[in-house]
């Protein structure tokens, strides 16, 4: 069940994120974000396609095919998600995919342009996502490739292996004991 673009107190996770990093910009996507994104896409898998024999063309149309065909599961998948670009000083940097379900937070997907990789800027958006998670008392959960970088900072930031999936390792990190124990209260 899916609660809806509102936090608790009926706030977006755009703006609660907005609010903990001011100085990473975040927009919902609009027509005018494809270009770049489809980009940011086709980066992403670019090291994947590296060394398959076809065309820069070829390769581009397959990654443009592969960018719709995603953004139409996820808006099957994930009624209400939040689908979010990153943004440095107005320029476009990342996607920050995100659904807030009854119980947890989903990051569907979070992906910034090379330059800006590895420079903290998504560790302070995961850092806020999950202070977010904890003041509503959901868990976050995600999916990543089991050799994705990023493994490292997931586990760094507390989550855990809760089942292999496919091609994907299905992360969770749980509620702090004592954001569980509030929101289990009775008293609350």
């Amino acid at each position: 069940m899916t609660v809806g673009f509102g936090t608790a107190n009926g706030e977006s996770l755009a703006v609660a994120l907005q609010r903990a990093c001011p100085d990473i910009g975040l927009h919902p996507e609009h027509d005018g974000d494809l270009d770049f994104l489809r980009g940011l896409y086709a980066s992403v898998r670019a090291p994947e396609l590296a060394p398959i024999d076809w065309s820069e063309q070829r390769k581009r149309e397959f990654t443009d095919a592969q960018f719709a065909l995603q953004g139409s599961h996820y808006r099957e998948h994930y009624p209400g998600a939040e689908f979010l670009v990153v943004e440095h000083a107005g320029v476009p940097i990342g996607r920050f995919y995100l659904c807030r379900f009854a119980h947890e937070i989903r990051v569907m997907d979070i992906a910034l342009v090379e330059a800006r990789r590895n420079a903290g800027i998504g560790t302070r958006l995961m850092r806020a996502l999950l202070g977010v998670a904890d003041a509503e008392g959901r868990s976050v959960t995600l999916h990543v490739e089991p050799d994705n970088p990023a493994q490292h900072l997931y586990r760094r930031l507390g989550f855990a292996l809760i089942e292999p999936r496919g091609v994907y390792d299905f992360l969770g990190r749980p509620l702090p004991v004592t954001a569980s124990a509030t929101r289990a209260s009775p008293d609350r």
